[in-house]
């Protein structure tokens, strides 16, 4: 249901696809689009999809959101697993769709139980594979 203070509902599925890629690993990323005053689901990244292929999804001059399951080898050898929330708001996007997505954010990522690390980008640099593995470790 919407929310008064940012006015933006959230579409069910979110929750059930971010609970599929968080318990059952169905998904390596999702990205979500707010279209009518609600949040829904843009794209589903399969499991055997890469980094590369999630920041591919990401369109250019328009804002999203998403979560990406990030695999990693800690420096003891440890394979281990980081959902990160990415609040992807580029420089080029309209004034009024970076407003949205910013005062939407944090009723939206509360949705989501289970977000370990948050990261904003406005440009593909600040969110490049290594800046995700040093957050992640």
């Amino acid at each position: 249901m919407a929310n008064a203070a940012s006015g933006m509902a959230v579409d069910d599925e979110c929750k059930l696809k971010f609970l599929e890629l968080k318990a059952k690993r169905n998904y390596r990323y999702i990205v979500f689009k707010i279209e009518q005053q609600q949040v829904n689901i843009e794209k589903l990244g399969g499991p055997s999809e890469s980094y590369e292929d999630f920041t591919n999804s990401l369109p250019r001059d328009e804002c999203r959101y998403a979560v990406f399951d990030f695999d990693f080898i800690t420096d003891e050898n440890c394979q281990k697993s980081k959902i990160f929330f990415i609040a992807w708001a580029p420089d080029t996007a309209k004034v009024r769709a970076k407003m949205v997505y910013a005062s939407s954010k944090d009723r939206f990522k509360r949705e989501l139980d289970g977000i370990q690390v948050e990261l904003q980008a406005t440009d593909p640099s600040e969110m490049s594979f290594d800046i995700v593995k040093s957050r992640a470790i």
